[in-house]
């Protein structure tokens, strides 16, 4: 069954700020991936991995509120916004997993942020607004 949002003022506005939001989130995970790729080899401090955290919560935070927007514009299923929220609450765990070099938890949650984000971004990009 394909899910529909009904036509109403202003679903289109925060559907997009799901959109971009959404792939900000993976975009900048795969930065995280990157970085952490490098300082694993020895390639580069860990300043760009921490400036990836950083905006990590930032665009975290824009798909858990354009979720939470989107959800009370359509009053659509409440999974995504629990989704993204919990991927925004999560950053900050991996954040502190990451500061105290705790990688045999850090890694596995980094997995969990990415399955998370793609899922949300994937499901933003299904939804196919009624005109």
């Amino acid at each position: 069954m394909t899910e529909r949002t009904a036509t109403r003022p202003g679903t289109a506005t925060p559907l997009l700020a799901l959109r971009v939001a959404a792939a900000a989130t993976v975009l900048v995970l795969a930065w995280q991936f990157v970085t952490a790729g490098q300082l694993l080899g020895g390639a580069a401090s860990d300043d760009l991995h921490a400036v990836g955290a950083i905006a990590l919560h930032v665009v975290a935070l824009a798909a858990a509120a354009a979720a939470l927007w989107l959800r009370q514009r359509t009053a659509g299923p409440l999974w995504p916004s629990v989704v993204a929220v919990a991927v925004f609450a999560a950053s900050f765990v991996q954040a502190a997993l990451g500061s105290s070099h705790q990688m045999a938890a850090h890694v596995p949650g980094a997995l969990v942020l990415t399955v998370g984000s793609v899922w949300v971004l994937a499901w933003s990009l299904s939804r196919h607004p009624v005109g």
